[in-house]
């Protein structure tokens, strides 16, 4: 039987693009982390970016309604040269926020650097690390068509995990540096990897 002071909370992640967007939908029960949906959105097809941003706005309000969730996070825009990429990016940013507060979910945004920092303990880890990460922390096993997917996932992960790192068993806050350090204090809660040989 569960303990009644343990909150549920449902947190839809999405990594915003104009060609995909990735999604991620996870349950948090107190320190446990559960998978519920991952997938893309493909626009590669559509040439009008008004259209790009409309089926953004609605597929995010889709799945708002599919699975009601409590709050949403996205990646924000990383600062590269291309101007015209970024101002893209942030359109698609903008519109999946628009659609999270049409509904009134609490949206909170995470760096690229930090997202990944939060799920394998290293800012300028690869997609393909972030996604083993996260297969070995929800046991799923299935591979994502693209990992625009799993980015998705990351966020919405990266955000339990500021809730989660920053609580004790007294209550009292505790600042956790990476990933590597949660896990030395909270063994029981994750199944962690075997170690890999560098190339």
């Amino acid at each position: 039987m569960q303990p009644v002071n343990i909150k549920e909370r449902v947190i839809l992640g999405i990594d915003p693009g104009t060609a995909v967007m990735g999604y991620g939908i996870i349950k948090e029960t107190g320190p446990k982390v559960e998978l519920i949906s991952l997938g893309v959105v493909k626009m590669e097809h559509l040439d009008d970016q008004a259209l790009k941003l409309q089926r953004i706005f609605e597929k995010t309000l889709s799945l708002i309604d599919q699975y009601n969730p409590d709050c949403m996070a996205l990646e924000a825009p990383f600062y590269g040269k291309n101007i015209q990429v970024m101002l893209k990016l942030g359109r698609a940013q903008g519109v999946a926020m628009a659609a999270g507060l049409s509904r009134n979910l609490t949206i909170t945004e995470y760096a690229p650097r930090k997202i990944k920092q939060s799920i394998t303990g290293n800012g300028n880890a690869t997609k393909e690390q972030v996604s083993a990460m996260l297969q070995t922390l929800l046991k799923f096993v299935e591979t994502p068509q693209f990992l625009d997917a799993t980015d998705g996932l990351a966020v919405a992960v990266c955000h339990a995990f500021q809730r989660i790192s920053t609580k004790s068993g007294s209550g009292k806050k505790k600042a956790y540096t990476g990933w590597d350090a949660f896990v030395k204090d909270n063994n029981s809660r994750v199944a962690t990897p075997a170690p890999t040989k560098k190339s």
